[in-house]
């Protein structure tokens, strides 16, 4: 009977965080800015990671809150923790960004963060791996060019360009200008300006 008593209690916890992370939702599109962040804080309190995730957008843009980035990371890495992507890709440009770069052990959480969240299919941290492994201090770049074809396929231009140029240049594949002016073309016809200068070249 405790044992159903823990479960019901754990079922109206998780239902009633629900109703105010959409509550909150709705309120954001109707402008309610200040109400919106009161609901995801509620529902962030009780631990859930998709309201924790908009809270941290809320204080990251400002809205509803003043803008505070630690108290984004904050929550951002509350719901990383819980598995929210693009709270991972969140939390880990942040750490990218705003910690000091020789802090070795908060550099590698972010890049396994950024893994994860690339992995699960968010094109922008598949687009920042891309680009990240190709720029390192000791370049992947097979490992660069995997994401940014994933970033590609999922529909990003600038992910296309720069695959482009590692065809063009041989970096990670072996060089293929055939190839390259396909990527460039493509990334050209969805409006990327990079591209369309380099088939100008």
């Amino acid at each position: 009977l405790e044992e159903a008593a823990f479960q019901l209690q754990q079922i109206f916890r998780i239902d009633i965080s629900i109703a105010l992370n959409i509550l909150g939702i709705e309120s954001m599109r109707a402008g309610h800015y200040r109400i919106a962040y009161t609901c995801f804080k509620l529902a962030a309190d009780r631990g859930y990671s998709k309201a924790q995730f908009n809270v941290g957008l809320c204080y990251e843009h400002g809205r509803g809150t003043e803008k505070d980035l630690e108290k984004a990371a904050f929550y951002y890495y509350h719901a990383a923790n819980s598995c929210h992507p693009m709270a991972q890709y969140r939390y880990a440009r942040y750490l990218l960004h705003h910690r000091p770069e020789n802090e070795w052990d908060r550099h590698q959480k972010a890049v396994a963060f950024l893994e994860q969240a690339a992995m699960a299919g968010i094109t922008e941290a598949q687009a920042y791996l891309g680009v990240f492994y190709m720029r390192g201090l000791q370049p992947k770049e097979k490992r660069g060019l995997k994401y940014l074809l994933l970033a590609a396929k999922n529909g990003d231009a600038q992910s296309r360009y720069h695959v482009g140029i590692c065809y063009e240049k041989g970096l990670g594949v072996q060089q293929n200008l055939a190839e390259a002016m396909r990527h460039y073309r493509q990334s050209a016809a969805a409006g990327n300006r990079n591209s369309q200068e380099r088939l100008r070249v």
